[in-house]
């Protein structure tokens, strides 16, 4: 169910908001936080559609906010505001409301945001696409506890990891980050299984991924040894290798869905590492609202840090896995030849002797 409000105010939304809840028969709002997403046409549909979905987890007042400045001198000097609120089914656990602003207003969308902000719970901002350069300075981001952005959106994903370093201020927050929790807590969890002096790592996957320089720069980091990054076709991340005077420690995931870690003198084991949805990355960035240090410590690594593999180092790379396809494929076809080979014939059963005269005899008798 939808409830249309057209050229209204912020005053009249919450009355909306408020008999809403009580046709629904809830006297409580029970929400735990306000987020807050600033959008487009294009990407509001699926913004919305991963926050109500995290808002099973995290019941929220979810504010969509849509600026529409106008192409035509005409349509700018219009200033007004349109609302969508949804209730029952199409509302998930939370409250959305879509914010379409037209005109001046998109110059004053903070304006519009505060009186519908829930009072005395956290505010959390996310630019789905098109953030800000500096989120902390940005008239929504500025009233916001955290702030989440998505470098992989932008048209340099790498390079935007270079502006967050520079604009980031407690509480900023990235989803390339987000999306490398389960690889660092396997390799965390390897390294506490078997302890072991690393000597170096090497992270492999696509290119220009930012997921892939934020794992890299968090062992850099973390471990404090060189890290070489190495191109591959993906999807997103396929390996890591952490180099240990014992042997090496290897998280392999070629076809991002399960992975395989291998350790010196254990047997390899299966881990899931499926790459997850934007409703999943957005409910675990609202777990915690306090400023994660160590995502700090990582973006604000150089990504020049990361080792990058000579010429020499990529052919011998090459023909080691060119001589793998060659020796998998060469057994395929002995299997493929053995399986179509003929059965040998059967060897002729030996042929009787006839019994000799001791023989009759004892048949005589």
């Amino acid at each position: 169910m939808k409830i249309d409000l057209t050229n209204t105010t912020s005053s009249k939304i919450n009355a909306a908001l408020m008999e809403a809840r009580r046709a629904s028969g809830s006297t409580a709002a029970g929400m735990v936080l306000t987020l807050v997403i600033v959008t487009d046409e294009g990407s509001a549909y699926d913004a919305l559609k991963a926050a109500n979905d995290a808002s099973r987890e995290h019941p929220s007042r979810t504010l969509a906010v849509i600026k529409r400045a106008g192409r035509s001198p005409r349509a700018r000097a219009e200033t007004r505001l349109d609302a969508e609120i949804l209730v029952g089914s199409d509302a998930g656990s939370g409250e959305p409301v879509i914010l379409r602003m037209h005109g001046e207003l998109v110059s004053h969308a903070q304006s519009v945001a505060l009186p519908l902000l829930l009072p005395d719970a956290p505010v959390v901002v996310w630019w789905p696409e098109n953030a800000p350069l500096h989120p902390a300075q940005d008239p929504l981001g500025s009233i916001a506890q955290r702030r989440i952005t998505d470098a992989v959106t932008a048209e340099s994903p790498v390079g935007q990891l270079a502006q967050r370093a520079q604009s980031y201020t407690p509480g900023d927050t990235d989803l390339a980050w987000t999306r490398i929790t389960g690889w660092r807590s396997m390799l965390a969890a390897a390294l506490d299984q078997r302890p072991s002096t690393i000597t170096s790592a090497v992270v492999e996957g696509e290119p220009y991924n930012p997921s892939v320089e934020l794992l890299g720069l968090w062992l850099h980091t973390r471990l404090h040894v060189p890290v070489e990054r190495v191109v591959t076709n993906g999807p997103g991340i396929t390996a890591v290798h952490l180099r240990t005077t014992d042997g090496d420690i290897t998280l392999d995931r070629p076809d991002g869905l399960m992975g395989t870690l291998s350790m010196p003198g254990s047997p390899d084991r299966q881990v899931a590492l499926k790459r997850r949805e934007t409703s999943e990355l957005i409910a675990e960035e609202l777990r915690r609202l306090d400023p994660d240090d160590i995502y700090a410590a990582a973006v604000r690594t150089p990504v020049d840090r990361l080792l990058e593999p000579t010429a020499a180092e990529s052919a011998a790379r090459a023909e080691v896995a060119d001589k793998v396809a060659e020796e998998a494929v060469a057994e395929a076809a002995g299997a493929a030849v053995a399986a179509e080979a003929p059965a040998p014939a059967p060897a002729p059963a030996p042929a009787k002797k006839p019994a000799g005269k001791r023989g009759a005899k004892k048949a005589e008798a």
